[in-house]
């Protein structure tokens, strides 16, 4: 479909590979993170199952005759079928029939329950998760250093673009929501507070037409922000909560809350690195919580521009969330996938990025030059103890940072890469 003002993503490439290969393919992720205008790149028609026009007229349609709403030029955007769930088995047998490639996408905000889904879809239809834009689909990276480059041996020193802090708070501020894009700081902010409120208002009772208690479903929310990039347990949120709200809240609760808004693509966590390790060390198996979006934590936090500035500690959690939001995009891109590493000799890495023929980087993330000699050291000395306990250590080493005029590779062969250089 004609789209003069589309903003390339890096899930494009994926998109027209699957379509090119499977009958149909489902776009998931969360909200406004640009799935519809997307798939609209991608598609030949549309209809849209949550257009009220009509009384939803759509809607009825799809339930009364799903058939009907399969009909035009094709790829054809089915745009929220979870509305309608049983389409899912719709276009399945749709696609078995006309045994040809590229005939739908799917677009999802949510995972519905599987009740009245009949088939897996397996064979037939692809599904792949779209994020919020990373710095680089933003434009608010150079992309002067390739990640994959990396992996490769082909770098070269660069001149990073000036970038000074306050740059760098209000770009976590603002997010990878397309809708911010062009906007000033007094709008953009306000994107993802207004995010969080159709979420707990709106999303979580249309998912499963349950009344959840939303003040729980606040306090949880809060407690995540709180503990943003950390490997916070339940029940360290659970404590959490009674310290800072002076509220309780069961185990039960915060399990089912958090399937709930995992099923809202609202978090994502970032799972542990066991893979390919064959270390003797004992690894730790919790993942790192992440909202999809670093921007969400701040604005449950309500935190503005002068109160990360006024606390960098927090500002530094933030941050370092932005950055594994971008590596886990560009990872993805090429075929890899993020972690992060610890184990029970307290030794820990950021984040770990595997590549598909079994490779692996090991990235600490710095805001400011002060702490590099420290992170380092830090990467150097995990990677000699991990080879020494019979592990398949990193191939390699880099410090992704916020503030550096140069992205460079050091004498003791670490890499220093501003996030706002960095590509996949």
């Amino acid at each position: 479909m004609e789209n003069n003002k589309y903003l390339p993503r890096l899930v494009d490439k994926q998109i027209a590979l699957e379509l090119a290969t499977f009958g149909a393919v489902c776009i998931e992720g969360p909200k406004w993170c640009g799935k519809t205008w997307t798939s609209k790149h991608h598609a030949a028609s549309a209809i849209y199952l949550g257009d009220p026009a009509g009384n939803f007229q759509n809607k009825t349609l799809a339930k009364l005759e799903p058939s009907k709403v399969l009909e035009g030029k094709t790829p054809r955007l089915v745009d929220e079928w979870q509305e309608v769930p049983f389409i899912w088995d719709a276009v399945r047998h749709e696609v078995d029939k006309r045994d040809i490639k590229g005939q739908f996408i799917l677009t999802g905000s949510s995972t519905p329950t599987q009740k009245g889904i009949l088939h897996s879809g397996a064979g037939r239809i692809s599904t792949l998760k779209m994020r919020p834009m990373s710095l680089y689909e933003s434009r608010d990276s150079s992309g002067q250093v390739s990640l994959l480059g990396l992996f490769n041996g082909e770098f070269e020193t660069v001149v990073a673009p000036e970038v000074n802090l306050e740059t760098l708070i209000k770009l976590a501020i603002r997010g990878g929501w397309p809708g911010s894009l062009g906007l000033p700081y007094n709008k953009y902010r306000l994107i993802p507070k207004e995010y969080i409120k159709s979420i707990i208002n709106h999303d979580v009772y249309r998912l499963e037409g349950i009344n959840r208690d939303t003040k729980k479903i606040q306090l949880l929310l809060r407690s995540l922000a709180r503990n943003e990039a950390t490997t916070a347990s339940i029940p360290a949120l659970q404590r959490d909560i009674v310290q800072y709200d002076n509220e309780d809240i069961s185990k039960d609760t915060v399990t089912t809350y958090l399937a709930i808004l995992e099923r809202l693509f609202l978090i994502e966590d970032q799972k542990p690195f066991t893979f390919n390790i064959r270390s003797r060390s004992r690894i730790k198996q919790a993942s790192k919580r992440h909202f999809i979006d670093p921007s969400l934590a701040i604005a449950l936090l309500d935190a503005t521009y002068d109160d990360l500035l006024n606390d960098l500690h927090t500002f530094g959690f933030m941050f370092e969330a932005l950055c594994e939001r971008d590596l886990q995009i560009y990872a993805e891109s090429i075929g890899g996938e993020l972690y992060h590493y610890q184990d029970y000799k307290n030794r820990e890495i950021d984040a770990v990025v595997q590549l598909e023929d079994g490779r692996w980087g090991a990235f600490e993330i710095k805001l400011g030059a002060d702490s590099f000699d420290e992170a380092a050291h830090k990467l150097i000395k995990i990677k000699k103890e991990l080879e020494q306990d019979g592990a398949n250590g990193p191939n390699l080493l880099v410090i992704i940072c916020g503030l550096s005029s140069y992205a460079y590779k050091r004498e003791d062969g670490v890499y220093v890469v501003p996030i706002t250089t960095l590509k996949p």
